[in-house]
């Protein structure tokens, strides 16, 4: 069984086998958590991600989705990146927020990773209610097979959401 942790802090000085990205679909950076991890990574996360890019993920990865590149000059051994759905008040997309961290666990997983971090994915400008995206994440890493899966949050009321 998974320990899993709650902290407040930085994803990107997680000292972990993989940082999960809340990335956007072109995979070449952007604002949030995904510019922080570009920022921090260095040249080497935005190559690898332009490699897959020229390859099978030439149209952007679809939301739900996961893919691994090397972490560069992040504390990890890699980022896997995932595209977390825009909240609707019309459409449940719950199910693509879940396929969110099932997938980045699956991809992490067949990295032989045994630590992980995610992020609050889809609560910043995705809009995702924080308390729903945080009922909806717990859920999804019951049972994942890693040891350690971390959530690392950027305030006091994401933190407070997610910790059970």
């Amino acid at each position: 069984m998974a320990t899993i942790e709650y902290v407040l802090g930085d994803i990107t000085e997680q000292e972990v086998d993989v940082i999960v990205n809340a990335a956007n679909s072109s995979l070449l950076g952007g604002g949030g958590v995904d510019g922080a991890i570009h920022r921090k990574g260095g040249p080497e996360v935005l190559d690898a991600c332009r490699k897959l890019r020229a390859g099978h993920y030439g149209g952007g990865l679809k939301t739900g989705q996961a893919v691994a590149t090397p972490a560069g000059r992040l504390k990890a051994r890699w980022v896997v990146h995932t595209v977390g759905p825009v909240w609707s008040a019309t459409e449940d997309r719950s199910a693509l927020l879940a396929d969110c961290h099932h997938n980045a666990l699956k991809v992490a997983k067949s990295l032989g990773a045994r630590s992980i971090a995610f992020p609050a994915i889809s609560t910043g400008i995705y809009r995702w209610p924080v308390e729903d995206a945080a009922r909806i994440a717990n859920a999804a890493v019951r049972d994942a097979g890693i040891e350690l899966i971390r959530f690392v949050l950027f305030d006091e009321k994401t933190l407070n959401a997610y910790r059970p």
